[in-house]
Parts: structure tokens; C-alpha cells; sequence
């Protein structure tokens, strides 16, 4: 982020890949994440940086810091708590170092009030981590799963993954509307789109349903193609799965 003259565009997409570092970091990759945290170790940070990419790492020695740094010390607090609720305390405090981040990129390239509010908005307009994190918006999606289901779930796509009902089990798939549909659409809209559990973001692409915690992934972010899904009889995310191998 080294010169001037940065739009809220630019502003916003390091906001948006260091957030999906972040998100990787305490839901696909949590395993690893929480390996690194040791609390046998000095002050650790969880950095989020903008290439997709996370580290656990030690604060920057400089005082005052060139950029903001996020919150320290988060592996002392690792094995004081419940796994969910030490992630999501994690969750909520890159929350706002990822504001203070983009609002400090803002006041230093010399944003107006309205280009401000502009990349407050842009910044909005995406689910938190902590609610990717602790699927708070899961009732959302349930919602959204129910009126696929009861619209037939029609697909023009050459997929073999079936519609929830046709698999008499937990859906593995989010399938497109057919234009003939639009009155089930306008009830969906009023709850929101389904947030993918590892990107955070909502798309048209396939999605799986985790059979444990319920949240919905995108195939690619899970790596799991239509094929595979169709035979597989209970999906575990890789949350789910590194949880239960801790136990």
C-alpha cells in the first residue's frame, strides 16, 4: 500500500483479501491456526494479509508501529476457554483491527467524508468474521435452504447432485431459481443471502451443507466438486472434522 493518491476501490480490496485470510485462517485452516497459537509463547498476533494468505507471528518491534497491529497476545487465552469462543474472540477483535486498518489507509491517503462512508459501506455490504465465524447467520440460511427445497430446487446444470428432497437427506447443494420462482425469491431477499462458511461471500457457484454445523460452502472453497458430493452420505467441513479429531 506504499504511495498516494489510493482509491476506496483499491482500499477495499486489501481490506477484502486480508479478511479472507483471516476467515481461512479460523475455519478451514483452524487446525493449523490453532497448533501455532502455543500459549508456552510470547505476545502472538494473527495478521491477515491482503495476497489470501495468514501468519501467527510476533507484534512489530517499532514503536509507535507503521500500521495498526492487531490484538496480542490471543494464544494465552487458547486454552482458558471453549474452541468456539476462543475463535470467536479472535474473530471479533480482527474485526476491528481490519476497520482501524482500512479507516488508517483512509485518513493517510486523504479520503473525504464521502469517500469515508463509501468504504464504510463497501466494508458493510460483507458479512463480519465473527458471523462467519460463529454462524450467527445461519438461521439465514436455513431460511434460504428451505425455499429451495420447497421450489423444487430445479437446476439447468449437468450436475448429478440432486435436490434435497430427491437425496432424502441434508442437502448438499444451493441450486439456482428458475424465473418462474420470483415469489419465493422476494421472501428469500428479505433474509439475506447465504454466506459461504470459508469466504464469507455469497455466489452463484455449488455449494455444500456441512451435516454438523449446517453452514454452506462454496465446492471450490472446500474442494469438493458436484461429483464427489453426490456420493458422499455425510459431509464434514474442515472445521467439523479437526474438532473432532481434537476431542
Amino acid at each position: 500500500m506504499e504511495g498516494s493518491g489510493r482509491s476506496v476501490e483499491e482500499i477495499f480490496e486489501d481490506f477484502r483479501g486480508r479478511r479472507g485470510s483471516i476467515i481461512k485462517a479460523l475455519t478451514t485452516d483452524v487446525a493449523d491456526f490453532y497448533n501455532q497459537c502455543d500459549p508456552e509463547k510470547e505476545n502472538l498476533c494473527l495478521y491477515g494479509l491482503p495476497n489470501g494468505q495468514w501468519e501467527v507471528n510476533l507484534p512489530v518491534e517499532e514503536v509507535p508501529p507503521e500500521l495498526p497491529e492487531p490484538v496480542l497476545g490471543i494464544n494465552f487465552a487458547r486454552d482458558g476457554m471453549q474452541e468456539k469462543d476462543w475463535l470467536s474472540l479472535v474473530a471479533v477483535h480482527s474485526d476491528s483491527w481490519l476497520l482501524a486498518l482500512a479507516f488508517y489507509f483512509g485518513a493517510r491517503f486523504g479520503f473525504d467524508k464521502g469517500d469515508r462512508r463509501r468504504l464504510f459501506n463497501m466494508m458493510n455490504d460483507l458479512p463480519t468474521i465473527f458471523e462467519v465465524v460463529t454462524g450467527t447467520a445461519k438461521k439465514q440460511v436455513k431460511e434460504k435452504s428451505s425455499v429451495s427445497n420447497n421450489s423444487g430446487s430445479k437446476s439447468k446444470s449437468s450436475s448429478k447432485v440432486r435436490a434435497p428432497e430427491a437425496q432424502g437427506r441434508q442437502s448438499k447443494a444451493l441450486q439456482p431459481k428458475d424465473e418462474d420462482e420470483e415469489v419465493e425469491e422476494l421472501d428469500e431477499d428479505e433474509h439475506g443471502e447465504t454466506l459461504c462458511g470459508a469466504c464469507g461471500d455469497a455466489t452463484d457457484d455449488f455449494w455444500i451443507c456441512c451435516d454438523i454445523c449446517q453452514r454452506w460452502f462454496h465446492g471450490k472453497c472446500v474442494k469438493i466438486t458436484p461429483a464427489r458430493a453426490a456420493h458422499i452420505k455425510d459431509y464434514k467441513c474442515p472445521s467439523c472434522s479437526s474438532n473432532k479429531r481434537a476431542r
